[in-house]
């Protein structure tokens, strides 16, 4: 099959650039579809889908055609555009995806980006490249390119960096995944710096017995980028042994996931084992923006750019409700294991963050919160306990085996 570059813009206003680098695709031996998302202006020339049909698939044409409410119209080409190209892929007629535009158009390309799998090649040409990209780019592998000058014509500079970008999703889409001979099932684990002991020990097990282990750190957006791999099934089964980012939701951490930060096993069916991994620290940056109702608490500065929170009571049991909700959402076998000598190494016996009250606060809302039939496996240790470890592994290896 010959494959194709979908290209994304607005051709009322980057038609001339959108034309460029669809010329230099097809040079390159390839085919392209150009969808139009702009919302003004008239078309530079006819693309193979047209806005009227992406602002169709947003579920409100007539916002386009009103011209008024553009946060509306934004939202309802994001919306379309990601109907479009997902639709494109699943009828394998997308092996790739670019984009080009201001803060606007970036909006709408990436959204649709999101929505394709991890691997598949996403490039944007953007005016806000150069900066914070990871609203953007949310936990998918996009790749962005400053666009340098403005997306406003081909100039000496402009022409230069879409040729690069033509160039980089022209040689994505053409080359060769080498195969493995020897393609292992993924496992994928959450780690922090406070349960790399655990998970190291946990991955170790699992490798032995023919599993593939990947590991994401819950910070940053390693969790969230964890989940979108499951969503998109590359994964049979998961140790989510650091659900951190509840305590960053509860508290407003800089690693704030939002409330379904472990629901995506329960989404995708597959075995899963959950532990309240680091409940106890909400991360922050610098000790200067940990917010004023927190100066009175248990703090630690961990380095001059993160300060670590220690959760109290009340958060811990709101916690254990969402890691509750979680399991009993479960359509494959989920198992709750809880570590009772400390959910985190800074949590263990004389660590800082230890406090037996605010862990049984957990432990106790996702006992009185959880379906009857998910078992919950209580053992006398810290999480990186080496016996602990391994009984998050040999759990799941059962509950993979059924």
């Amino acid at each position: 099959m010959e494959k194709a570059v979908v290209i994304v813009g607005s051709l009322g206003t980057k038609g001339e650039e959108v034309a460029f680098i669809r010329d230099l695709v097809e040079m390159e031996g390839l085919k392209t579809l150009v969808v139009d998302c702009g919302m003004t202006g008239e078309p530079a020339f006819k693309p193979n889908v047209t806005r009227g049909e992406v602002a169709a698939a947003g579920g409100d044409p007539a916002m386009l055609a009103s011209g008024e409410h553009r946060d509306e119209a934004v939202k309802t080409m994001a919306a379309g555009l990601a109907v479009v190209v997902r639709g494109l892929y699943e009828k394998g007629r997308l092996h790739g995806i670019i984009g080009m535009g201001g803060a606007v158009g970036t909006s709408v390309a990436t959204t649709a980006m999101r929505s394709l799998p991890v691997g598949l090649p996403k490039v944007m040409v953007s005016t806000v490249g150069g900066g914070d990209v990871s609203t953007y780019a949310g936990a998918k592998d996009i790749t962005f390119i400053p666009s340098i000058v403005d997306v406003a014509g081909i100039n000496r500079i402009s022409r230069r960096i879409f040729a690069n970008a033509a160039g980089a999703i022209a040689g994505m889409v053409k080359m060769e995944i080498p195969r493995a001979f020897d393609e292992k099932p993924l496992i994928a684990a959450s780690m922090s710096g406070n349960t790399t002991a655990c998970v190291e020990r946990a991955r170790s097990v699992m490798e032995k017995m023919g599993y593939e282990v990947l590991v994401f750190r819950t910070a940053e957006a390693g969790g969230r980028t964890m989940e979108s791999l499951v969503d998109d099934g590359f994964v049979v089964g998961s140790m989510d042994i650091t659900t951190t980012e509840l305590a960053d939701f509860m508290c407003g951490g800089v690693f704030n996931a939002g409330p379904d930060r472990c629901m995506a096993a329960s989404r995708a069916g597959i075995p899963t084992v959950l532990v309240p991994g680091c409940v106890d620290t909400a991360s922050f940056s610098g000790m200067e923006t940990v917010p004023e109702k927190y100066k009175k608490r248990n703090l630690y500065r961990l380095n001059p750019n993160v300060t670590l929170l220690r959760t109290n009571v009340e958060e811990n049991a709101r916690i254990g409700e969402i890691i509750a909700a979680a399991a009993n959402a479960a359509t494959a076998p989920v198992a709750v294991l809880l570590p009772l000598k400390g959910v985190s190494a800074l949590g263990g016996e004389g660590g800082c963050f230890r406090d037996p009250k605010a862990d049984r606060a957990c432990f106790e809302s996702i006992k009185k919160n959880l379906k009857p039939s998910i078992p919950v496996i209580e053992m006398d240790n810290n999480i990186n306990d080496p016996e602990f470890a391994e009984k998050v592994a040999l759990t799941l290896l059962n509950m993979l085996d059924l």
